[in-house]
């Protein structure tokens, strides 16, 4: 049986189901929690209809959905989430909210038998008539017909964005006769090819690669969001705008009317291209005159569930009155003609609706107007905590089997399973495990599965228990599956657009201005155009590509351009060049030393390990495991490990360092665990404590919240040997500190410590085995250089069960930082708030009082006392405080998992970095995060703060971190890995030709061989290009370029080309020879030939010096002979060969280019072979 055929043996279950077939209303008592997740559950499985249960507040109803999530499928459950404050609304388009609500329209419209779940916001919003919504759905099916003319209108209208490419749900894009759409109902991006208006071919296809997936028959395209209005609307209320602007405009000074036309404008401008755009919800009373709400959606035998109707009533109330203070304010700020009221009247028309209605409480109480045909009460309690006190439990299933109950307990994973079952044994418990869908009655049984809450269901006979009353942490469930997640994965940080500054190898540094195509001999090809002091401009053919770079500095700052022709960039190089030689040399006696060094090697794990790593209470990604797996390897070698440990804040990089130091711990040996701040110290001495509760481990920790005694006490246990772990500041570090048999030494956000303490550092890591931790994203190419200094590990995955924190940017307002706080603390959460101002930073704290009384507010900035300023922030960590108002001293790794919501006022100030790394403060645990960036009401934003607001909204997944790095941070790590600042040298080259520099160095140093090639100029004087006809947007023509360039073989190409004709359609004689060219240059550089040049109706091909001490005449005949050309032979005096071909009269281009390129394939699989030779030789 299941959980929800056993829930229906009440006698009441019946009857609450007549009822509702019957279209009447009811009212049920005594039930909460997941009992009545389980009631909605066991009752939507008797039903055939859709139900719509409204809670009071969006909090409850995103616990009322996972929870649900549980019992049913996901197919059987859809949100309708509504933000509960108009300003926040309009501030955020969340994409994830607009997805859950036009699926769970069309649920309804759809009369399919699932849950549908809204809060009292949803319940009062205005929506269009599910008509029009109906209307606005696009189906498309292979042979069909679809009109390319209308079809982009058809698009915006239904809330798509026209976009050069599409990246994210909700754009779509249209080249030539192929239309991509990125549906918000489907898992990949659409992408419709069309001949004439025939559909010809319907495929899906990888927004990142932009690479088709698979091919479909038919796709149904749902709105982009639920927010739409048909063409003729959105003239009516393009006029209607107009009109208030010009109203507020008469009796505005010149100052007040800029602020209005920066207000108005997007928004006219966006209907007036047929959008409706979010702002326009403000005046959601004039887009839907005669307003629809969700029961008109809602099928007429359809069971509405009002969540305890006197809270929403209330809630949807307070959501009214802060509504229309909101719109009084804009009235008051002349910045809108009257107020509005834009509540869909459903309140008060409800209890009135036809259709069956079941009202929820947990007491009775009077429910005004309105008539009951019956009231049941449910009776359920709530399971009381056990807190892993198990024979606590054991009386309780004692007392449960006497009278015959069906216990069910629920443990989600192997591990807790086994863990149970084998301690209700002991304690004389007889206890079966059987699957969520074979329940047997009357019986203790095991499960997997997971609610909530347990409770006890006396009318069914039915017990419930879970492990949040087990056990004191609770094991995740896999949160469902992201489906806006990594679509907006930056794209790589090596982007060029117009305005870019470049390096040119040979000319030093330039401005990008543009590709351009020119007609150089009769012949297209498409440059670069780079310009230089003194108006000096430089054309780069493509086929140079590799010869420019994107110039990325430590600080981000403007550099100087180069002149050209001059002296200035050679000494640059040169100098950098020299300064390189030095530190390649360190590096190689560095990593010799490490090879010759003994240390000790740690035994394999043994079961205590494998008890300690299971109870990790989350699924590991599968980075760590694979770091952990690292790092034990490391451990076990006798050389001493010295690993870098890399990742986003978040990312779980401390579970893998107490893996690490389990395992010294079980060797014999000795921790030191070394942090930068006495706030983290404390942290992580909580974390191991709670982490090492039952393992036979002593912890101490040493930092200035110790007394002199103990920490005295702390060194004679370490000298001693009864101390196993010590984690703290560089106290740790002092002389009196000595260990009597040190193991492992870790060290956390390493580049937070000066040198003196680095120098002691090296002398407590001689032969000890050393991990770093970082969250300071490197970026690769370094790694690979530095690869011989330091082993890397790098967690790129964010942990499951995390959300996305959702990310709002708006004018600063006191009703959202009123609602945001309180939100925060009904949850049991707490609150940072971010002035960054030290001088007022009192004031705001009084402010924030006067707005939330409810709240206990501490404050913390840079100019108190070091003491001062970890008091406060001790008590914070102990819940003494609701909000903390802070400068930006906070963005240095202080972990709380408990705070969940952030404000910060005058974001547009703060760099891109800072505000990531503070929005990585929070959502560090498993509830959804919400972060407020807010600006002075009324100001203008600079070009630049509004793109570094708009970014760090649509980044919101965990783990951009690594991407905005690139964008800002990406060098400000990598300089001093070797402890020499060599950020000057970094910014006179740019940073890619730098580390290009220091990895040859590095491999000469050692004696590697680079690859052997040449770099092969390839003129042949046909057209070989991109033309624009075919692909117009210049950074997506630049990537391309690019990818011919990169690619190391003749199948890469070929997989190439297929991409160009998915995404771009079918194309011309230009394209084709840009590919064959492409492979000849591939060939002739593995052939080390110099240049292959046509001249009328010769081509010379030349080799290289070396290259021609790699083949011999009798060769180079034999591969001549496989082509049709007329050729001779000739040897210059270096020793270089070089070849004349003739092209005979009948040869067409593509005939002579093909046969070109069989030579330069034969020539080069010559060549690579004598080179491979030659090397088995030298190593013999």
């Amino acid at each position: 049986m299941k959980l929800t055929e056993l829930a229906k043996q009440q006698p009441a279950f019946s009857k609450i189901k007549e009822v509702i077939d019957s279209g009447q209303r009811q009212l049920i008592t005594g039930v909460s929690g997941s009992a009545k997740t389980l009631l909605l559950a066991a009752l939507q499985g008797e039903l055939s209809h859709p139900q719509l249960v409204v809670c009071d507040s969006l909090y409850h109803m995103q616990e009322l959905v996972a929870d649900l999530e549980n019992l049913l499928g996901e197919d059987q459950v859809f949100a309708f989430p509504v933000e509960e404050v108009l300003a926040t609304e309009v501030a955020t388009a969340s994409p994830d909210y607009r997805l859950q609500r036009v699926q769970a329209l069309n649920t309804l419209l759809a009369d399919q038998a699932a849950v549908v779940v809204t809060d009292a916001a949803g319940l009062r919003r205005r929506l269009p008539k599910p008509g029009d919504f109906q209307a606005a759905t696009l189906t498309v099916e292979v042979g069909g017909e679809l009109d390319p003319t209308t079809v982009g209108t058809q698009l915006m209208a239904m809330g798509y964005q026209r976009q050069k490419m599409v990246l994210k749900p909700g754009d779509f894009a249209m080249r030539g006769s192929i239309v991509d759409i990125y549906a918000l109902n489907t898992a990949h991006p659409v992408r419709i090819d069309l001949f004439d208006t025939e559909v010809d071919s319907l495929r899906y296809f990888d927004a990142e690669s932009q690479r088709s997936v698979e091919n479909i028959r038919a796709v149904t395209i749902l709105p982009a969001t639920d927010f739409i209005a048909p063409p003729a609307k959105l003239a009516q209320l393009k006029g209607e705008l107009q009109d208030d602007y010009h109203h507020l405009a008469q009796t505005a000074d010149e100052e007040e009317r800029q602020a209005l036309f920066g207000l108005f404008d997007p928004v006219i401008s966006a209907l007036d291209a047929g959008q409706l755009p979010v702002e326009m919800l403000e005046y959601a009373d004039r887009v839907y005159e005669q307003p629809a709400s969700l029961l008109d959606y809602l099928p007429a035998k359809s069971n509405l569930v009002l969540d305890d109707w006197g809270r929403i009533k209330e809630g949807a109330k307070r959501i009214t009155e802060q509504e229309t203070a909101w719109l009084m304010d804009k009235v008051a700020a002349k910045h809108r003609v009257r107020g509005a009221t834009l509540d869909n009247g459903v309140m008060e028309t409800l209890p009135k609706r036809p259709g069956p209605q079941t009202y929820l409480a947990l007491f009775q109480k009077g429910l005004g107007q309105v008539k009951l045909a019956q009231i049941s009460d449910l009776a359920t309690r709530e399971m009381q905590r056990f807190f892993s006190q198990l024979d606590l439990l054991k009386g309780e299933l004692k007392r449960w089997q006497s009278q015959g109950a069906t216990v069910v307990i629920m443990a989600n994973s192997p591990e807790r399973r086994n863990q149970v079952a084998t301690t209700l044994v002991d304690f004389g418990v007889a206890v079966v495990q059987t699957a969520p869908d074979q329940l047997m009655e009357h019986q203790v049984q095991l499960v997997a599965a997971t609610l909530a809450n347990g409770f006890e269901m006396p009318p069914a006979n039915l017990v419930v228990i879970t492990e949040a009353e087990m056990f004191k942490q609770v094991k995740n469930r896999r949160p469902r599956a992201q489906k806006l997640a990594n679509a907006e994965r930056i794209k790589s940080y090596t982007d060029l657009k117009p305005g870019d500054y470049v390096v040119h190898v040979n000319h030093g540094i330039g401005l990008f201005a543009g590709i351009k195509t020119m007609e150089v001999d009769g012949v297209h090809q498409d440059y670069m155009v780079l310009d230089y002091r003194d108006n000096a401009q430089i054309f780069v053919p493509v086929t140079q590509l590799n010869l420019v770079q994107k110039y990325v500095s430590a600080e981000s700052k403007t550099p100087r351009l180069n002149r050209l022709g001059g002296v200035e960039w050679a000494k640059t190089k040169r100098r950098v060049a020299a300064k390189i030689e030095d530190i390649a040399d360190d590096l190689v006696d560095l990593y010799a030393k490490r090879e010759t060094e003994k240390g000790f090697a740690f035994p394999k794990d043994d079961y205590l390990q494998e008890k300690f790593d299971d109870e990790f209470p989350y699924a590991e990604t599968k980075d760590q495991l694979q770091s952990i797996q690292e790092i034990k390897a490391d451990m076990e070698r006798p050389r001493p490990m010295d690993r870098l440990l890399v990742g986003d804040v978040g990312y779980g990089k401390t579970e893998v360092a107490l893996r690490a130091i389990f395992k010294a711990v079980a060797g014999g040996k000795q921790v030191a665990f070394l942090v930068p701040t006495t706030i983290l110290a404390q942290q992580h001495y909580d974390t191991m404590k709670a982490r090492f509760e039952g393992f036979p481990v002593t912890i101490a920790l040493m930092s200035r919240f110790k007394t002199a005694k103990e920490l005295k006490e702390t060194d004679r246990g370490l000298l001693n040997g009864e101390i196993d772990i010590v984690v703290g500041t560089h106290r740790i570090l002092s002389k009196d500190v000595q260990f009597k048999d040190l193991g492992l030494l870790i060290v956390d956000e390493e580049q937070r410590f000066g040198v003196k303490h680095k120098e002691r550092l090296k002398q407590l890591k001689a032969n000890v085995d050393v991990l770093t931790l970082t969250a300071t994203p490197i970026p690769r190419t370094l790694h690979m250089s530095m690869m011989g200094v330091r082993d890397l590990s790098v967690l790129e995955t964010p942990p499951t069960g995390r959300y996305p924190i959702q990310t709002y940017v708006l004018e600063q307002n006191g009703a959202v930082i009123r609602d945001g706080i309180l939100r925060e603390m009904q949850r049991g959460g707490q609150v940072y708030y971010l002035h960054n101002r030290v001088h007022d930073i009192e004031r705001v704290v009084a402010q924030l009082a006067e707005l939330v009384p409810e709240a206990r507010i501490g404050y913390i900035h840079g100019q108190m006392s070091e003491n001062e300023l970890e008091g406060v922030l001790y008590d914070f960590i102990r819940g003494e405080y609701d909000v903390l108002v802070t400068t930006s001293i906070i963005e240095t790794g202080v972990d709380i998992a408990n705070v969940n919501t952030l404000f910060v006022e005058d974001a547009d100030r703060l760099g891109l970095a800072q505000l990531y790394q503070i929005r990585g403060r929070i959502g560090r645990s498993n509830r959804v995060a919400y972060a407020y960036f807010m600006y002075q009401e009324n100001k203008v934003l600079t070009e630049q703060g509004e793109k570094r607001l708009a970014a760090i909204r649509d980044f919101t997944e965990l783990g951009s971190g690594f991407k905005i790095a690139m964008r800002d941070l990406s060098i400000r790590g990598a300089g001093n890995l070797l402890g020499k600042q060599q950020h000057g040298f970094i910014d006179s080259v740019g940073y890619d030709l730098y580390t290009e520099m220091l990895a040859d160095a590095v491999a000469t140093k050692q004696g590697k061989k680079r690859p052997v090639k040449s770099n092969a100029e390839v003129e042949l004087g046909v057209e070989a290009y991109l033309p624009s006809t075919y692909v117009d947007d210049q950074r997506q023509k630049i990537e391309l370029y690019k990818q011919i360039r990169r690619a190391k073989s003749e199948e890469e190409l070929t997989e190439l080309a297929g991409d160009l004709i998915d995404r771009f359609g079918d194309y011309q004689t230009p394209v084709a020879n840009l590919l064959t060219i492409g492979t000849i240059k591939l060939y002739a550089d593995q052939a080390m030939l110099s240049e292959i040049e046509r001249k009328r109706d010769n081509i010379y091909v030349n080799f290289t010096v070396v290259g021609s001490k790699k083949i011999n005449a009798p060769q180079i005949i034999q591969a001549l002979a496989k082509t049709r050309f007329k050729a001779t032979m000739d040897e210059k005096e270096d020793g270089a060969i070089s070849l004349r071909l003739v092209i005979q009269p009948k040869m067409t281009e593509q005939d002579w280019l093909n046969q070109l390129l069989a030579l330069t394939r034969e020539l080069g699989q010559r060549v690579q072979e004598a080179n491979n030779e030659q090397e088995g030789e030298t190593k013999q």
